[in-house]
């Protein structure tokens, strides 16, 4: 399959995934993505109710980065799943729809960093029948619903994530569209690293109807960039303006991964961000040791609040701490991030 982003001016992605069937690396976008008379079709691991961002989450094989810390690889760096064509995944989300009580949430909500206002995914409300301290309340218990990964609410939000081809945009554009003929209003949301986001893609996307994006930058610095995912960031750094700039929903994330991505990055990353708009939600993620960098430890606990008090720094307004069961091992950890960062970030 011709690579769109050469044929746009711009460089190939890191897209080598393994193929056990042919026991080689081959490209992404020829072992994970096809055309079955003229309709895309994807490798999809599997969909399901994701916690904690309570929404319907698509996951799908081969990426067009080669992440050193991948923390999906199993699906993302090897040829493994189901084909399934934009038709597939609109009966999918029918039947989301029908098997849960959705919640339903304004567009600019449709994100995860929202999903934390409505449930923290506890589970007390069910189990012992009254609400937890940190409950925000604003939920009857009636829309808690069971997924594989936990309690919490059914948004009305299905989210492409794991690998990543936007570089390819057909497969998002023809599901997005038929999704969107729905009677019921859902939110598109695509889980990306950025690198397939090229202006003409971006537009394509927007025609198509996709609503946000969840915008993971890996690093500012270019060459750490490189090193963990095998492409330059220069393009990457430049969308959330350009992804605000369209009327896009828009979050962003960054790891927190120590000697790589520390406070230092994680505040330039703020800064970029804040000089678009202080308000993009943005997520702090701790790191855990995954697939090529099982030798390097999660962050610490002083690690994660410098990182969360330099995004601050920056000028953001809405910053959340994510996997801090990494960092925080015993109650009085809780407190002093509770005491630090605030219960909002947590």
């Amino acid at each position: 399959m011709e690579c769109r982003l050469v044929k746009q001016g711009f460089e190939q992605g890191s897209c080598q995934v393994f193929e056990e069937t042919s026991d080689q690396y081959r490209k992404a976008c020829d072992v994970t993505l096809k055309r079955v008379t003229g309709t895309p079709q994807r490798l999809i691991h599997g969909i399901s109710l994701s916690r904690p961002e309570h929404y319907l989450s698509i996951y799908q094989s081969g990426c067009n980065l080669s992440c050193k810390k991948c923390h999906s690889w199993q699906f993302t760096q090897h040829v493994t799943g189901v084909w399934q064509s934009p038709r597939d995944i609109v009966t999918a989300v029918q039947q989301y729809l029908t098997e849960y009580e959705i919640t339903s949430v304004p567009r600019e909500q449709a994100t995860s960093w929202h999903a934390h206002e409505l449930c923290k995914g506890c589970g007390q409300c069910i189990f012992q029948g009254t609400r937890s301290e940190h409950c925000p309340g604003v939920l009857r218990t009636d829309k808690i619903e069971l997924s594989p990964q936990g309690w919490g609410p059914a948004r009305n939000i299905v989210a492409f994530t794991g690998g990543d081809l936007t570089g390819q945009p057909e497969f998002y554009m023809r599901s997005t569209e038929l999704i969107k003929e729905l009677p019921e209003r859902v939110w598109v949301l695509i889980e990306t690293n950025g690198y397939g986001l090229t202006p003409d893609n971006l537009d394509l996307l927007w025609d198509a109807g996709v609503d946000a994006f969840w915008l993971d930058i890996k690093a500012y610095d270019d060459e750490v960039h490189r090193r963990l995912t095998g492409v330059s960031n220069a393009r990457i750094l430049q969308l959330p303006a350009d992804l605000k700039e369209r009327g896009f929903v828009l979050e962003v994330l960054a790891l927190c991964i120590p000697g790589w991505v520390e406070a230092d990055q994680i505040g330039h990353i703020a800064e970029t961000i804040a000089a678009v708009d202080a308000d993009i939600p943005f997520t702090i993620l701790a790191f855990f040791p995954a697939y090529q960098m099982l030798d390097v430890p999660p962050p610490s606990l002083e690690q994660m609040v410098d990182a969360c008090l330099a995004a601050r720094a920056a000028g953001l307004q809405k910053i959340k701490l994510g996997n801090v069961h990494m960092v925080a091992h015993t109650r009085a950890d809780y407190e002093t991030l509770e005491r630090v960062v605030g219960r909002a970030s947590l």
